[in-house]
Protein backbone atom coordinates (compact mmCIF):
# COMPACT_ATOMS: atom_id res chain seq x y z
CA UNK A 1 0.00 0.00 0.00
CA UNK A 2 1.04 3.57 -1.22
CA UNK A 3 0.75 6.52 0.90
CA UNK A 4 -2.36 8.82 0.15
CA UNK A 5 -0.22 11.77 -1.13
CA UNK A 6 1.46 9.73 -3.42
CA UNK A 7 -2.21 8.10 -4.78
CA UNK A 8 -3.18 11.40 -5.35
CA UNK A 9 -0.02 12.54 -6.75
CA UNK A 10 -0.22 9.89 -9.65
CA UNK A 11 -4.14 10.39 -10.03
CA UNK A 12 -3.26 14.11 -10.92
CA UNK A 13 -0.15 13.17 -12.63
CA UNK A 14 0.06 13.57 -16.53
CA UNK A 15 3.65 11.75 -17.63
CA UNK A 16 5.39 12.83 -20.50
CA UNK A 17 7.45 9.80 -19.85
CA UNK A 18 4.90 7.79 -20.74
CA UNK A 19 4.52 10.07 -23.59
CA UNK A 20 7.91 9.16 -24.51
CA UNK A 21 7.88 5.29 -23.85
CA UNK A 22 4.49 5.12 -26.08
CA UNK A 23 6.65 6.46 -29.09
CA UNK A 24 9.13 3.57 -28.38
CA UNK A 25 6.48 1.62 -29.29
CA UNK A 26 5.46 2.85 -32.14
CA UNK A 27 8.41 2.81 -33.68
CA UNK A 28 8.59 -0.90 -33.19
CA UNK A 29 6.04 -1.03 -35.19
CA UNK A 30 6.43 1.69 -37.74
CA UNK A 31 9.92 2.44 -37.96
CA UNK A 32 11.69 5.10 -36.30
CA UNK A 33 11.81 7.23 -39.29
CA UNK A 34 7.94 7.13 -39.02
CA UNK A 35 7.45 8.51 -35.94
CA UNK A 36 7.76 12.44 -34.86
CA UNK A 37 8.51 11.79 -30.97
CA UNK A 38 8.45 15.83 -29.63
CA UNK A 39 7.61 14.19 -26.15
CA UNK A 40 10.86 14.49 -24.04
CA UNK A 41 13.78 16.69 -23.45
CA UNK A 42 16.25 14.58 -24.06
CA UNK A 43 19.63 16.22 -25.80
CA UNK A 44 20.27 14.85 -29.36
CA UNK A 45 23.66 16.72 -29.54
CA UNK A 46 26.98 14.59 -28.76
CA UNK A 47 28.76 15.89 -25.52
CA UNK A 48 31.48 18.12 -26.34
CA UNK A 49 34.55 15.60 -27.16
CA UNK A 50 36.56 17.05 -23.83
CA UNK A 51 33.89 15.22 -21.48
CA UNK A 52 34.66 11.51 -22.58
CA UNK A 53 38.20 12.39 -22.70
CA UNK A 54 38.31 13.53 -19.33
CA UNK A 55 37.03 11.29 -17.50
CA UNK A 56 38.87 8.36 -19.24
CA UNK A 57 41.69 10.58 -18.07
CA UNK A 58 40.73 10.64 -14.61
CA UNK A 59 40.06 6.57 -14.66
CA UNK A 60 43.21 6.03 -15.36
CA UNK A 61 45.29 9.07 -13.53
CA UNK A 62 43.42 9.05 -9.94
CA UNK A 63 43.59 7.15 -7.10
CA UNK A 64 40.94 4.47 -7.30
CA UNK A 65 39.88 4.99 -3.45
CA UNK A 66 39.88 8.95 -3.36
CA UNK A 67 37.64 8.91 -6.96
CA UNK A 68 35.45 6.62 -5.63
CA UNK A 69 35.40 7.03 -1.58
CA UNK A 70 33.05 9.87 -0.31
CA UNK A 71 34.06 13.61 -0.98
CA UNK A 72 32.32 16.10 1.51
CA UNK A 73 28.77 16.33 1.55
CA UNK A 74 28.83 19.26 -0.32
CA UNK A 75 31.28 18.52 -2.78
CA UNK A 76 35.03 18.57 -3.45
CA UNK A 77 36.06 22.02 -2.49
CA UNK A 78 38.45 22.21 -5.56
CA UNK A 79 35.40 22.22 -7.79
CA UNK A 80 33.62 24.24 -5.32
CA UNK A 81 36.22 26.62 -5.92
CA UNK A 82 36.69 26.29 -9.68
CA UNK A 83 32.85 27.01 -10.15
CA UNK A 84 33.51 30.13 -7.81
CA UNK A 85 36.02 31.58 -9.92
CA UNK A 86 34.30 30.85 -13.01
CA UNK A 87 30.93 32.62 -11.74
CA UNK A 88 32.92 35.62 -10.59
CA UNK A 89 35.03 36.17 -13.54
CA UNK A 90 31.65 36.22 -16.06
CA UNK A 91 29.67 37.63 -13.45
CA UNK A 92 31.37 40.04 -11.34
CA UNK A 93 30.90 38.55 -8.10
CA UNK A 94 32.08 37.51 -5.02
CA UNK A 95 31.35 33.60 -4.26
CA UNK A 96 33.87 31.43 -2.31
CA UNK A 97 33.72 27.97 -1.67
CA UNK A 98 30.92 28.60 1.16
CA UNK A 99 28.43 30.01 -1.18
CA UNK A 100 28.60 26.63 -3.52
CA UNK A 101 26.74 23.08 -3.09
CA UNK A 102 27.29 20.76 -5.55
CA UNK A 103 24.44 18.26 -6.57
CA UNK A 104 22.84 15.01 -8.73
CA UNK A 105 21.51 17.86 -11.43
CA UNK A 106 18.98 21.09 -10.98
CA UNK A 107 16.39 18.64 -9.75
CA UNK A 108 17.87 17.58 -6.73
CA UNK A 109 19.02 21.10 -5.96
CA UNK A 110 15.66 22.01 -6.19
CA UNK A 111 14.29 19.47 -3.25
CA UNK A 112 17.14 20.66 -1.16
CA UNK A 113 16.55 24.21 -1.08
CA UNK A 114 12.63 23.48 -0.19
CA UNK A 115 13.61 20.61 2.10
CA UNK A 116 16.12 24.02 3.48
CA UNK A 117 13.58 26.58 3.46
CA UNK A 118 10.00 25.20 3.60
CA UNK A 119 7.47 24.50 6.64
CA UNK A 120 4.69 22.74 6.51
CA UNK A 121 2.17 24.42 4.20
CA UNK A 122 4.73 27.51 2.62
CA UNK A 123 4.04 29.16 -0.23
CA UNK A 124 6.56 28.72 -3.65
CA UNK A 125 4.96 30.88 -6.98
CA UNK A 126 6.50 29.91 -9.83
CA UNK A 127 5.60 31.79 -13.52
CA UNK A 128 3.04 29.18 -15.21
CA UNK A 129 3.76 27.77 -17.83
CA UNK A 130 6.40 25.86 -15.62
CA UNK A 131 8.19 22.90 -15.80
CA UNK A 132 5.54 20.40 -14.34
CA UNK A 133 7.59 18.52 -11.34
CA UNK A 134 8.00 21.87 -9.42
CA UNK A 135 4.96 21.10 -8.18
CA UNK A 136 5.94 17.12 -6.94
CA UNK A 137 9.65 18.73 -5.39
CA UNK A 138 7.23 21.60 -3.04
CA UNK A 139 4.37 19.59 -2.37
CA UNK A 140 6.79 16.13 -1.28
CA UNK A 141 8.33 18.64 1.02
CA UNK A 142 4.25 19.34 2.41
CA UNK A 143 4.57 23.23 0.78
CA UNK A 144 2.43 24.68 -1.47
CA UNK A 145 2.96 25.97 -5.37
CA UNK A 146 1.03 28.61 -6.63
CA UNK A 147 1.39 29.45 -10.18
CA UNK A 148 1.38 33.73 -11.10
CA UNK A 149 0.44 33.12 -14.87
CA UNK A 150 2.76 34.87 -17.32
CA UNK A 151 1.30 36.91 -19.68
CA UNK A 152 -0.18 34.72 -22.80
CA UNK A 153 0.91 37.01 -25.74
CA UNK A 154 4.18 37.25 -25.06
CA UNK A 155 5.39 34.88 -22.30
CA UNK A 156 6.49 36.88 -19.99
CA UNK A 157 5.95 37.23 -16.49
CA UNK A 158 2.59 39.27 -15.24
CA UNK A 159 2.98 41.95 -12.53
CA UNK A 160 -0.79 41.93 -11.45
CA UNK A 161 -0.96 37.66 -11.31
CA UNK A 162 2.60 38.05 -9.75
CA UNK A 163 1.45 40.37 -6.86
CA UNK A 164 -1.65 38.58 -6.62
CA UNK A 165 0.00 35.29 -5.55
CA UNK A 166 2.43 36.07 -2.37
CA UNK A 167 0.88 35.96 1.19
CA UNK A 168 2.49 35.74 4.28
CA UNK A 169 3.26 31.98 3.62
CA UNK A 170 5.33 32.67 0.70
CA UNK A 171 8.99 31.81 1.27
CA UNK A 172 10.75 31.08 -2.41
CA UNK A 173 9.74 31.98 -6.33
CA UNK A 174 11.06 29.91 -8.73
CA UNK A 175 12.30 30.79 -12.01
CA UNK A 176 13.10 29.20 -14.93
CA UNK A 177 14.87 31.22 -18.08
CA UNK A 178 14.92 30.05 -20.98
CA UNK A 179 11.82 28.52 -19.75
CA UNK A 180 10.44 25.03 -19.91
CA UNK A 181 8.54 24.88 -22.06
CA UNK A 182 7.77 27.91 -23.32
CA UNK A 183 11.81 28.27 -24.85
CA UNK A 184 11.04 32.16 -23.76
CA UNK A 185 14.23 34.30 -22.72
CA UNK A 186 12.90 36.69 -19.80
CA UNK A 187 13.85 39.94 -20.27
CA UNK A 188 15.93 42.46 -18.06
CA UNK A 189 12.56 44.53 -17.63
CA UNK A 190 10.55 41.56 -16.86
CA UNK A 191 13.43 40.86 -13.96
CA UNK A 192 13.81 44.00 -12.54
CA UNK A 193 9.93 43.77 -12.00
CA UNK A 194 9.84 40.36 -10.17
CA UNK A 195 13.12 42.10 -8.16
CA UNK A 196 11.38 45.23 -7.29
CA UNK A 197 8.09 43.12 -5.80
CA UNK A 198 10.03 40.65 -4.40
CA UNK A 199 11.51 43.26 -2.05
CA UNK A 200 8.18 44.84 -2.17
CA UNK A 201 6.66 41.52 -0.19
CA UNK A 202 9.56 40.47 1.71
CA UNK A 203 9.67 43.92 3.62
CA UNK A 204 5.92 43.07 3.76
CA UNK A 205 5.84 40.27 5.61
CA UNK A 206 8.65 40.89 7.56
CA UNK A 207 11.11 37.57 6.06
CA UNK A 208 13.09 36.68 3.47
CA UNK A 209 11.54 35.37 0.18
CA UNK A 210 14.41 33.95 -1.76
CA UNK A 211 14.04 33.95 -5.57
CA UNK A 212 15.59 30.45 -7.00
CA UNK A 213 16.90 30.62 -10.55
CA UNK A 214 16.38 27.61 -12.20
CA UNK A 215 19.15 27.43 -14.99
CA UNK A 216 19.64 24.47 -17.30
CA UNK A 217 19.40 26.11 -20.56
CA UNK A 218 21.21 29.12 -19.40
CA UNK A 219 23.69 28.44 -22.58
CA UNK A 220 20.77 27.51 -25.20
CA UNK A 221 20.10 30.87 -26.64
CA UNK A 222 20.02 31.85 -30.09
CA UNK A 223 19.91 34.83 -32.08
CA UNK A 224 22.19 36.97 -29.92
CA UNK A 225 19.63 36.79 -26.96
CA UNK A 226 20.74 37.87 -23.54
CA UNK A 227 19.92 35.84 -20.87
CA UNK A 228 20.21 38.33 -17.85
CA UNK A 229 22.25 36.65 -14.25
CA UNK A 230 19.19 36.67 -11.46
CA UNK A 231 21.78 38.01 -8.91
CA UNK A 232 22.06 41.41 -10.05
CA UNK A 233 18.47 41.84 -9.91
CA UNK A 234 17.83 40.45 -6.48
CA UNK A 235 20.37 40.01 -3.56
CA UNK A 236 18.45 36.99 -2.02
CA UNK A 237 18.95 34.60 -5.07
CA UNK A 238 20.18 31.13 -4.97
CA UNK A 239 20.89 30.11 -8.54
CA UNK A 240 21.09 26.53 -9.73
CA UNK A 241 22.16 25.07 -12.35
CA UNK A 242 22.78 21.85 -14.12
CA UNK A 243 24.81 20.46 -16.98
CA UNK A 244 22.84 17.99 -18.12
CA UNK A 245 21.52 20.30 -21.26
CA UNK A 246 25.02 22.09 -22.03
CA UNK A 247 27.40 19.25 -21.74
CA UNK A 248 24.36 17.14 -22.77
CA UNK A 249 24.56 14.47 -20.37
CA UNK A 250 21.53 14.40 -18.36
CA UNK A 251 22.00 10.76 -17.07
CA UNK A 252 25.22 11.73 -15.20
CA UNK A 253 23.44 14.30 -12.30
CA UNK A 254 25.63 17.03 -11.76
CA UNK A 255 25.51 20.34 -10.92
CA UNK A 256 25.21 23.10 -8.01
CA UNK A 257 23.44 25.91 -5.99
CA UNK A 258 25.54 29.01 -6.14
CA UNK A 259 24.26 31.07 -3.19
CA UNK A 260 24.58 34.61 -3.64
CA UNK A 261 26.75 36.32 -0.81
CA UNK A 262 24.88 39.09 0.21
CA UNK A 263 21.58 37.07 0.38
CA UNK A 264 19.98 36.84 3.64
CA UNK A 265 21.25 34.14 6.02
CA UNK A 266 24.06 32.90 3.79
CA UNK A 267 25.70 30.63 6.90
CA UNK A 268 22.38 28.96 7.83
CA UNK A 269 21.43 28.29 4.15
CA UNK A 270 24.48 26.34 3.49
CA UNK A 271 24.63 24.42 6.83
CA UNK A 272 20.78 23.71 5.99
CA UNK A 273 21.26 22.64 2.44
CA UNK A 274 24.41 20.70 3.95
CA UNK A 275 22.19 19.04 6.13
CA UNK A 276 19.49 18.65 3.68
CA UNK A 277 21.56 16.24 1.51
CA UNK A 278 22.24 13.88 4.25
CA UNK A 279 18.85 14.03 5.31
CA UNK A 280 17.11 13.48 1.87
CA UNK A 281 19.30 10.35 1.31
CA UNK A 282 21.33 12.23 -1.83
CA UNK A 283 24.79 12.34 0.22
CA UNK A 284 26.75 13.81 -2.31
CA UNK A 285 26.67 14.29 -5.88
CA UNK A 286 28.85 12.14 -8.11
CA UNK A 287 32.47 12.17 -7.39
CA UNK A 288 33.67 11.55 -10.87
CA UNK A 289 31.62 13.91 -12.52
CA UNK A 290 32.49 16.46 -10.25
CA UNK A 291 35.86 15.95 -10.75
CA UNK A 292 35.58 16.47 -15.16
CA UNK A 293 33.77 19.84 -14.36
CA UNK A 294 37.48 20.92 -13.61
CA UNK A 295 38.74 20.61 -17.08
CA UNK A 296 34.57 20.71 -18.52
CA UNK A 297 32.96 23.45 -16.53
CA UNK A 298 32.73 26.14 -19.22
CA UNK A 299 32.42 23.51 -22.40
CA UNK A 300 28.85 23.52 -24.46
CA UNK A 301 27.74 21.65 -27.12
CA UNK A 302 26.75 23.16 -30.45
CA UNK A 303 23.65 25.25 -30.05
CA UNK A 304 23.42 25.88 -33.98
CA UNK A 305 21.60 22.64 -34.64
CA UNK A 306 19.18 23.13 -31.94
CA UNK A 307 18.73 26.88 -33.60
CA UNK A 308 18.67 24.87 -36.67
CA UNK A 309 15.61 22.80 -35.74
CA UNK A 310 13.98 25.48 -34.15
CA UNK A 311 14.46 27.40 -37.12
CA UNK A 312 12.75 24.99 -39.53
CA UNK A 313 9.96 23.99 -37.00
CA UNK A 314 9.13 27.14 -36.17
CA UNK A 315 8.71 28.72 -39.95
CA UNK A 316 7.39 25.27 -40.82
CA UNK A 317 4.41 25.54 -38.40
CA UNK A 318 3.40 29.45 -38.80
CA UNK A 319 3.05 29.00 -42.59
CA UNK A 320 0.94 26.06 -42.25
CA UNK A 321 -1.10 28.29 -39.70
CA UNK A 322 -0.44 27.11 -36.57
CA UNK A 323 -0.10 30.13 -33.63
CA UNK A 324 3.31 29.94 -31.95
CA UNK A 325 5.90 32.28 -30.20
CA UNK A 326 9.11 32.32 -31.19
CA UNK A 327 11.32 30.57 -28.46
CA UNK A 328 14.83 32.48 -28.27
CA UNK A 329 16.42 29.28 -25.83
CA UNK A 330 16.35 26.29 -24.41
CA UNK A 331 14.69 23.56 -26.80
CA UNK A 332 11.03 23.79 -26.62
CA UNK A 333 8.07 25.29 -28.91
CA UNK A 334 4.86 25.87 -26.96
CA UNK A 335 2.15 25.92 -29.75
CA UNK A 336 -1.62 26.75 -29.29
CA UNK A 337 -3.18 23.72 -29.89
CA UNK A 338 -6.53 23.30 -32.77
CA UNK A 339 -8.89 22.81 -29.68
CA UNK A 340 -9.45 23.67 -26.37
CA UNK A 341 -8.37 20.41 -25.05
CA UNK A 342 -4.98 20.32 -25.46
CA UNK A 343 -5.00 16.09 -24.44
CA UNK A 344 -7.29 15.38 -26.89
CA UNK A 345 -5.32 17.64 -29.69
CA UNK A 346 -2.44 15.43 -28.61
CA UNK A 347 -4.60 12.55 -28.95
CA UNK A 348 -5.43 13.22 -32.58
CA UNK A 349 -1.96 13.87 -33.49
CA UNK A 350 -1.32 10.42 -32.74
CA UNK A 351 -3.15 9.72 -35.89
CA UNK A 352 -0.13 10.93 -37.48
CA UNK A 353 1.94 10.03 -35.27
CA UNK A 354 3.29 13.01 -34.08
CA UNK A 355 4.11 12.91 -30.31
CA UNK A 356 3.80 16.33 -27.99
CA UNK A 357 3.02 17.15 -24.46
CA UNK A 358 -0.17 18.58 -23.40
CA UNK A 359 0.31 22.35 -22.13
CA UNK A 360 -2.02 21.60 -19.36
CA UNK A 361 0.50 19.31 -17.83
CA UNK A 362 2.67 22.54 -17.53
CA UNK A 363 -0.39 24.96 -16.59
CA UNK A 364 -0.67 25.77 -19.60
CA UNK A 365 -3.85 24.48 -21.26
CA UNK A 366 -4.70 25.18 -24.68
CA UNK A 367 -1.27 25.00 -25.50
CA UNK A 368 1.14 21.78 -26.58
CA UNK A 369 4.88 21.71 -25.67
CA UNK A 370 7.19 20.48 -28.62
CA UNK A 371 10.48 19.73 -27.71
CA UNK A 372 12.80 20.16 -30.95
CA UNK A 373 16.29 18.25 -29.80
CA UNK A 374 15.37 15.50 -32.19
CA UNK A 375 17.56 15.15 -34.82
CA UNK A 376 17.27 17.74 -37.83
CA UNK A 377 15.48 15.06 -40.15
CA UNK A 378 12.71 14.41 -37.47
CA UNK A 379 11.58 18.18 -37.96
CA UNK A 380 12.17 18.34 -41.49
CA UNK A 381 9.68 14.83 -42.32
CA UNK A 382 7.44 16.26 -39.73
CA UNK A 383 5.86 18.81 -41.33
CA UNK A 384 3.72 17.13 -44.25
CA UNK A 385 2.29 15.45 -41.13
CA UNK A 386 1.31 18.50 -39.12
CA UNK A 387 0.17 19.63 -42.55
CA UNK A 388 -2.48 16.73 -42.22
CA UNK A 389 -3.19 16.90 -38.81
CA UNK A 390 -4.01 20.85 -39.54
CA UNK A 391 -6.66 19.42 -42.96
CA UNK A 392 -8.02 17.37 -40.22
CA UNK A 393 -9.32 19.96 -38.15
CA UNK A 394 -10.09 22.45 -41.30
CA UNK A 395 -12.32 19.53 -42.50
CA UNK A 396 -14.24 19.21 -39.00
CA UNK A 397 -14.97 22.35 -38.68
CA UNK A 398 -17.08 22.72 -42.17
Amino acid sequence: MISKRMTKSLQEAISIRDIFEEGKKLAAVYGKENIFDFSIGNPSVAPPAIVNETMKEILDTEEPLALHGYPSNVGHPEVRQCIADDLNKKYGMKYDIGNIVMTSGAASALALICNTVLDREDEVITFAPYFWEYKSYVETLYGKLVPALCDQQTLQPDEETFRAAFSEKTKLVFINTPNNPTGAVYTKKSLRMVADVMREMSEKYGHPIYLVSDEPYRKLAYDGAEVPFLPDFYKDTLVVYSYSKTLSIPGERIGYIAITPQAADVEELFAGLTASLRYMGYVNAPSLQQKMLLKCYDAAVDISIYEKNRNCLYRGLTDLGYECIRPDGAFYLFMRALEEDDWAFCQEAKKERILMAPGKAFYGPGFVRISYCVPYEVVENSIPAFERLMDRYKKNRK
